[in-house]
């Protein structure tokens, strides 16, 4: 088994936090990327941003798009462009549901956090679909509500 460095297998090494914010999301499923040798050096160093990413369904493929991983430091000529397409690896069956899944109006995929599991890198990816503003405030006055009821009860 790989090393995790200390970490517990599950640690996300990167999170999407605003994509609750801004998503609902229905469906999330766990899926592998394609990396280089450099690449899979900057993951484990925490060098990842998913905030802009989204994933994109093309020729019975799952492509992660827009997701920046830094340049290793020592990679030189190893080093790839940091906003690369990256493929993930999924099963044809998960691939035509999300694709299915896509074709509604409003519907997307988004990556929510990478991890290390087992030494290899995964991606946990959601179908979403957009929230309004309304929804959004109605998030944070539930959030509020049920911090102040646990503060309560904390003390009985």
């Amino acid at each position: 088994m790989a090393k995790q460095h200390g970490k517990h297998p599950d640690t996300a090494l990167a999170q999407n936090r605003k994509a609750r914010h801004d998503y609902a999301v229905e469906d999330t499923y766990e899926a592998g990327i394609a990396l280089t040798g450099t690449e899979i050096k900057s993951v484990r160093d925490r060098r990842v941003n998913l905030k802009d990413g989204y994933v994109q369904i093309r020729n019975g493929e799952a492509f992660m798009m827009n997701v920046h991983i830094s340049p290793f430091m020592e990679g030189n000529r190893f080093n790839v462009d940091p906003l690369r397409n990256r493929k993930l690896l999924l099963h044809k069956k998960e691939i035509r549901k999300i694709g299915d899944a896509t074709t509604t109006k409003g519907v997307t995929i988004i990556p929510l956090k990478m991890y290390l599991k087992h030494g290899f890198a995964k991606v946990l990816i959601g179908v979403a679909h957009g929230k309004r503003e309304y929804d959004k405030r109605q998030d944070i006055k539930k959030r509020e509500q049920q911090r102040q009821i646990d503060r309560v009860m904390k003390h009985y």
